[in-house]
């Protein structure tokens, strides 16, 4: 029986399925490691807190070192602000208007506010926004790395950073987001390259404006083993505090360093071959493939082999693992992040199930 299991079983009787279960001693171990790891890098870390959306899990992270935090929206910044984090990088090309204007305005007067750009239209809409009081507002100007997303041709991030500045922006540096390096544990390292690559070029871009940066921030959990060039000041990783299945399968982490998991209880058995779990597409999100499953059973090979909105199918092969209605089994998310969305708390224990805690999702659909 492994941790999750143990954890489990402990909690028999004291949650309803389904429910996302935390291992809060796995976790912290999951915060101070790359915290360590940042340390001996000379690194700042900027946890992304939209894997995560808990203000509990933020102080965490903060009171073991990191920076500050990351988000991903206005929506998810103001619930942090409001909770008293005070330097926030919202690594988004936002656009700011409608209710964005006076939001990304005031959240700039309370706290130390970056947000990330990736075109002329953008900046000069942020500088609108801040009105009389353009230089409150920090820019980090965003290039692509080979992710093939957001983020402009490494060559113009000067040209970008120019702009702002004659519009009152301060531009502090420059970021980018290395995705392509979650396509398989080889991509891990070469995106870490391109995204080396990348943001040597952007700062020498800025440099023959006169700018220098004051962050050069890369991402993610994936590559962050790799993020080790002395260009980078600054890592954004965020599935790491959780970690899932495909962090696993990259071999970002060992599936002992994951910290969560959703409960589920076996609702129905008439079909031969399979047993129906409560947990559909509205728990754990659509992350999967009939080649890998759509989550595993911890402590088995056992996955998920298709979710509709409330309902998991389980196979249960003749004289294999066959577990009764009324079972409550742990199953490990291949993504963590849209698990997160669709609950308003954390069960949270640790590896022996012996304390019981709930802390709430506090940025849990706030999306704009």
């Amino acid at each position: 029986m492994n941790r999750i299991e143990r954890a489990l079983d402990a909690l028999a009787g004291r949650t309803d399925t389904p429910a996302p279960i935390v291992l809060a001693d796995v976790m912290q171990d999951n915060i101070d490691r790359m915290q360590r790891f940042a340390t001996q890098q000379n690194l700042a870390v900027r946890p992304h807190v939209k894997t995560h959306k808990c203000v509990e899990i933020g102080r965490r992270q903060v009171n073991a070192g990191a920076v500050g935090i990351t988000a991903g929206n206005v929506g998810e910044a103001e619930v942090f602000a409001a909770a008293g984090f005070d330097d926030i990088f919202i690594a988004y090309p936002v656009w700011a208007a409608g209710t964005k204007m006076p939001r990304i305005r005031r959240l700039a007067e309370t706290t130390r506010l970056r947000v990330g750009v990736d075109n002329v239209a953008a900046i000069n809409a942020l500088a609108d926004a801040m009105g009389a009081e353009p230089e409150r507002l920090q820019v980090v100007i965003e290039v692509d790395c080979g992710a093939r997303r957001s983020g402009a041709p490494p060559a113009v991030a000067g040209d970008l950073a120019l702009a702002a500045r004659k519009r009152g922006l301060v531009p502090a540096g420059v970021f980018t987001y290395p995705g392509h390096g979650s396509a398989s544990p080889e991509a891990r390292k070469r995106a870490a390259e391109d995204q080396e690559a990348a943001l040597t070029t952007a700062v020498r871009s800025l440099s023959a404006f006169g700018i220098t940066p004051e962050v050069v921030s890369a991402g993610s959990t994936p590559t962050v083993e790799f993020a080790t060039s002395s260009i980078i000041t600054e890592i954004r990783p965020g599935e790491y505090v959780f970690n899932d299945l495909n962090n696993a399968r990259l071999g970002a982490c060992t599936e002992d360093q994951i910290a969560l998991f959703v409960a589920g209880t076996v609702v129905s058995d008439w079909v031969p071959g399979q047993v129906i779990l409560d947990i559909g597409t509205k728990a754990l999100g659509r992350e999967g493939n009939p080649g890998i499953g759509y989550g595993r059973i911890a402590g088995t090979t056992t996955t998920l082999s298709k979710l509709n909105e409330y309902h998991g199918f389980l196979p249960v092969p003749a004289g294999g693992f066959r577990p009764a209605v009324g079972t409550v089994l742990p199953v490990i998310p291949n993504h963590v992040c849209p698990v997160v969305v669709n609950f308003e708390e954390y069960t949270v224990t640790d590896s022996t199930g012996a304390s019981l805690e709930r802390w709430a999702v506090d940025a849990r659909g706030f999306l704009n």
